[in-house]
């Protein structure tokens, strides 16, 4: 059967993907870094395979992934990239530390969990890279300009292995959601509350199998990226659209 490894899967949009694959069938590895709910998800699912993972370390995703694929003969068919923190704030007034942990886990992680899995999606035929990018990344957002700037990374990162990885048949894409109802849409920002909390988790779980079914188009187009939600399509082409200065004036707008 197919398989997937969900990283900060214990809660959230990870827990709503693990979910929605178990419903289909599939395999499921959820790797978290918070202990105790990785004892909740397993206590509800026990068939999954779970495990402790700091997305920061690389020798812990070498074991998490040696881990998941000695139960399935070596096969990955996807790895959901999907662990990631927020920290509200205008910069001046962040930390260093919380600077750092977010660049760590929402870039670095996202980097070091591709260079990893990469030998086992390249020996399983069909496979994916899922990365989770944001609405942030169509344009950079004040309040949150370091989550924001790691989106725009791990879209980068994105279209430059989507080329990279095509002689692999590794298929990359990220999936693009708005704000939804999960811990970080907690964190006190101005276009959360402009642009409301429209999504559920469930809502960007069904994009990710959307992205790892894709359509004869999607292939012929060599889609890499996957809206979730009508805010963030319309923003997105917008963005395209409209002159750079428009484009500012909206989201100066929705920022304040």
């Amino acid at each position: 059967m197919p398989s997937i490894v969900i990283t900060g899967g214990a809660a959230g949009i990870g827990l709503a993907t693990a979910k929605l694959f178990r419903s289909h069938g599939w395999t499921v590895g959820v790797y978290d870094v918070d202990k105790a709910a990785l004892a909740a998800a397993s206590a509800d699912d026990p068939e999954l395979i779970t495990g402790v993972l700091d997305v920061r370390d690389p020798d812990q995703w070498d074991a998490a992934l040696a881990d998941f694929t000695s139960h399935t003969d070596g096969q990955l068919d996807v790895l959901d990239n999907n662990a990631g923190i927020l920290t509200a704030g205008n910069l001046a007034d962040i930390s260093p530390a919380d600077v750092k942990a977010q660049i760590d886990i929402d870039a670095l992680g996202v980097t070091l969990g591709a260079r990893a899995a990469h030998r086992y999606l390249k020996a399983t035929p069909g496979s994916h890279l899922v990365n989770i990018a944001s609405a942030s990344a169509i344009y950079g957002q004040p309040g949150i300009a370091t989550y924001s700037a790691t989106k725009f990374y791990v879209a980068g990162l994105t279209e430059a292995l989507e080329l990279e990885w095509e002689p692999d048949d590794i298929r990359v894409v990220s999936i693009w959601p708005l704000w939804a109802q999960t811990a970080l849409a907690d964190a006190d920002t101005k276009s959360a509350r402009n642009l409301g909390v429209r999504l559920t988790p469930e809502d960007v779980a069904a994009k990710v199998w959307e992205s790892v079914h894709p359509t004869t188009v999607d292939r012929l187009l060599s889609r890499t990226s996957y809206s979730v939600g009508v805010q963030t399509t319309v923003l997105g082409n917008a963005a395209k659209f409209i002159p750079n200065v428009l484009n500012r004036g909206v989201n100066k707008l929705l920022s304040q």
